[in-house]
């Protein structure tokens, strides 16, 4: 400790790192690497030190490194959280814990299989459902929206499927049948798009027996969002129109019309057309 490398202090870190290879069949174990740590390095880059260092057998998962791309949720220090996101000092310990997320098989080391979650995405119908179909293939025009309207769902928008809700949700943990906090944010981020049409097939899945009754609020997802989603906030306005629904105390407004042909433009000299769909044509 103590030691000085390119100016910046650096400090020994203990990295206890959850191990696991399928072809091994003993199951998983923990190992220690000793990792040397500088003001403002991430997790991320204590285990990418320990890959190019120490072990490169080491498995993990990551891209972006920006906390765009969501490939790097873990279970790091007791809770799920993004590794590019988590530096080692704010951790205040010198000693990081670091297992995969958990709710998911693993697949080795620290890569969850996150299938589950996509398909539960999936089944949600994550996009706009029109009844004008012809419209929704061959657009013609943009659906009006105001700014206001943006802002009933924009927050919810910001979700990038890391799993970490998943992987703290107590639900999800004891039925993993249970649709859990991302599908189900995901499920209100486009019943409550004005341009939608799709609250009917949606209400079949979330309100089924392993739909958004079964949370019990517990807010953890919440708690260790790093986009700041609020899925539990999103689970509990799916509950309220669903009560709304059967009740008959609101009826769902008409979804928002095609924007009218702008008047009196032209397109400037030199703007080439657009190119023409690329969707449907593989």
């Amino acid at each position: 400790m103590g030691d000085r490398e390119s100016g910046a202090a650096v400090t020994t870190v203990i990295f206890r790192v959850q191990r696991y290879a399928p072809e091994d069949g003993a199951g998983s174990r923990v190992v220690e690497y000793r990792v040397p740590v500088a003001d403002g390095m991430t997790v991320l880059d204590g285990l990418i030190h320990v890959k190019e260092r120490l072990d490169g057998s080491l498995s993990w998962r990551a891209s972006c490194r920006m906390g765009i791309c969501g490939s790097c949720g873990m279970w790091i220090n007791g809770r799920p959280r993004l590794a590019c996101q988590t530096q080692v000092a704010e951790l205040g310990t010198g000693v990081v814990q670091v297992r995969p997320l958990p709710n998911f098989p693993v697949i080795r080391d620290l890569v969850p299989d996150l299938g589950s979650m996509i398909e539960k995405h999936r089944g949600i119908r994550p996009y706009l459902l029109r009844r004008d179909l012809d419209e929704l293939e061959r657009p013609t025009a943009e659906y009006t929206q105001t700014p206001a309207d943006m802002e009933r769902y924009v927050q919810f928008a910001y979700c990038i499927k890391c799993g970490c809700c998943m992987g703290a949700c107590p639900t999800l943990a004891t039925d993993v049948r249970y649709l859990g906090p991302q599908p189900l944010s995901q499920a209100h981020r486009y019943n409550a798009d004005t341009r939608d049409d799709g609250f009917e097939e949606r209400r079949e899945v979330v309100s089924a027996s392993a739909g958004v009754w079964r949370c019990h609020f517990a807010g953890e997802c919440s708690e260790v969002c790093p986009k700041g989603v609020d899925p539990a906030l999103a689970i509990q306005r799916v509950k309220r129109e669903l009560v709304f629904h059967v009740l008959r105390l609101r009826r769902r407004p008409t979804p928002a019309p095609l924007a009218p042909p702008a008047a009196g433009l032209e397109r400037r000299p030199g703007i080439p057309e657009p190119p023409p769909p690329t969707a449907g044509t593989l």
